[in-house]
């Protein structure tokens, strides 16, 4: 069994995904611990909850890798948590991945946004950092923006806290030239937009479509060390079931 948790990063995954693949909700501590006991063999990380819930922890995927379990990670929570545990076996996936396993990217909110509820459809309120440093990458590639005005408007979306991070906040904080036209520009930014979130999660899926479903080979470098905290947040899992 294929499982992959996601949510707004790619609200209608369950369309997209091929067949065998199971989508749930962003994970939460627990989850991949569960995943593992219903039989995964594979899993993919991209949303995961973290502000009201402890978040998916490190050692669920060293477990669930230990389990000779596939686990990939991309996008958002996902990109982080394979930039993390790569030495381990986990498998990044994407551009956002490769910018936190180089160093480029070193903050866990560059890749978190406010969003509405799943019954929304996820309802994205404010935009992630990765996809407006992608955004003006693009724009600047193709002479839609300047190289000094996509280095400003960088500057200004990096001091933004993410939950107050938005085009018109972008441009007010940039404080551009007066030469510029700000609606011109906003809409420029808005239909230029480049969702690197959404590109680097649809690749996963496709990653996971032609993933093998069964378990491979337990790691031979490494040992699952089944700690006291672990055997507390496992008997954790068991009660909530």
């Amino acid at each position: 069994m294929k499982i992959v948790f996601v949510g707004p990063t790619l609200p209608d995954a369950q369309v997209l995904a091929a067949q065998d693949i199971v989508i749930r909700p962003p994970a939460i501590q627990g989850d991949l611990l569960r995943a593992v006991r219903s039989g995964a063999s594979a899993i993919g990380i991209i949303d995961g909850n973290f502000e009201y819930v402890a978040p998916i922890w490190h050692k669920e995927i060293l477990h669930a890798l230990s389990h000779g379990i596939k686990v990939y990670g991309a996008a958002s929570m996902g990109a982080l948590r394979a930039a993390e545990c790569a030495d381990f076996g986990m498998i990044g996936v994407g551009r956002i991945f490769s910018d936190y396993a180089a160093g480029m990217l070193d903050d866990d909110a560059d890749v978190a946004l406010l969003h509405g509820p799943a019954e929304l459809g996820y309802l994205p309120l404010t935009v992630p950092l990765v996809n407006v440093l992608a955004t003006l990458k693009h724009l600047q590639q193709t002479a839609a923006i300047t190289a000094d005005a996509a280095a400003t408007l960088a500057r200004a979306a990096r001091a933004i806290f993410y939950k107050e991070r938005t085009w018109s906040e972008i441009i007010r904080r940039a404080r551009l030239s007066s030469t510029i036209d700000r609606q011109c520009l906003m809409t420029t930014l808005k239909s230029g937009a480049v969702d690197q979130k959404r590109l680097d999660a649809l690749e996963l899926l496709g990653l996971m479509a032609h993933a093998d479903d069964h378990r491979g080979e337990r790691p031979t470098g490494w040992t699952f060390q089944a700690t006291s905290m672990w055997k507390a947040v496992a008997n954790a899992a068991d009660e909530a079931g």
